[in-house]
């Protein structure tokens, strides 16, 4: 059934194929536009509360690093709650109520949205590629927010916090747009949400042979000092801040180079093999 589905699909010329795809595409637009009215309505939530959530003295994550700067007996203050935002345009409060209420509307309606496409994409697929791509939504939705959820606790309030206090000169005062505000804040976020997909995309390079355990061990000193200058370069430039994130993108390596052991030995069949035995 599956070979005759990837048969027909095949047999599909392009405007078919956008056929198909545009049911998915207008149902993943109108979900987002009702997620996007449900933000906009609910301005105070979103906008004091999730967005200057990170500028604030009394935000978890600020607390939470005051504490552990105190055990390693490293100086860290937020001191970014006396941080004033402007608005320099006539419609930029109005617009930035619209670019996050449509930006919250997409990660919350993330998991839908791949879901319509996989729809989509399914019948093309043989069962052997299902049976790879089992959960596939799931695991792609779990490291997006992982990582989004990672650069706005973790890295967007150090970021925030070294920049707003960062000084060149006395003669120079900070007066940051809320515009900026709001790029740095979705900028990190987003970068950590992508870089989270690092587990599925070493097990798809796996299975299509382009990657091995053996490989992601061999260069694992190297990957340590590439995810050592990212740390640095995403995070405010003391050791503290760097380490905070390096360990965690750390682990994030290793669980891949399992991930891409696992899937070695599902493609050479020993745990089909197993299953079978017992």
């Amino acid at each position: 059934m599956s070979g005759q589905k990837r048969s027909d699909t095949d047999e599909m010329t392009f405007a078919e194929h956008i056929d198909a795809l545009r049911p998915h595409l207008v149902r993943g637009v109108l979900a987002i536009l009702a997620l996007a009215v449900a933000a906009f309505l609910c301005k105070g939530l979103l906008i004091d509360g999730v967005l200057f959530g990170p500028m604030s003295a009394g935000f978890p994550t600020n607390r939470l690093l005051v504490w552990m700067a105190g055990l390693a007996g490293i100086e860290f203050v937020p001191g970014i709650e006396r941080m004033q935002l402007i608005n320099t345009a006539m419609a930029g409060q109005f617009n930035l109520h619209l670019k996050i209420s449509m930006v919250a509307a997409f990660c919350i309606g993330f998991p839908y949205l791949l879901w319509e496409l996989w729809r989509f994409a399914r019948p093309a697929l043989t069962e052997r590629e299902l049976r790879g791509c089992r959960r596939f939504v799931f695991y792609v939705s779990a490291g997006f927010f992982a990582g989004l959820l990672f650069g706005y606790f973790i890295i967007a309030p150090l970021t925030i916090g070294f920049l707003s206090q960062y000084s060149v000169s006395e003669q120079v005062t900070n007066m940051i747009d809320v515009s900026s505000y709001l790029s740095t804040v979705l900028n990190v976020s987003i970068a950590c949400a992508v870089v989270f997909q690092l587990p599925l995309l070493v097990y798809f390079l796996t299975r299509m042979g382009l990657v091995s355990p053996d490989f992601l061990r061999r260069y694992r000193r190297h990957a340590l000092v590439a995810l050592a200058i990212l740390s640095a370069v995403i995070t405010p430039p003391d050791v503290f801040s760097m380490i905070l994130v390096l360990l965690p993108l750390f682990g994030l390596y290793e669980y891949s180079i399992r991930i891409s052991e696992r899937t070695l030995r599902r493609s050479s069949g020993t745990e089909g093999t197993t299953t079978e035995g017992k």
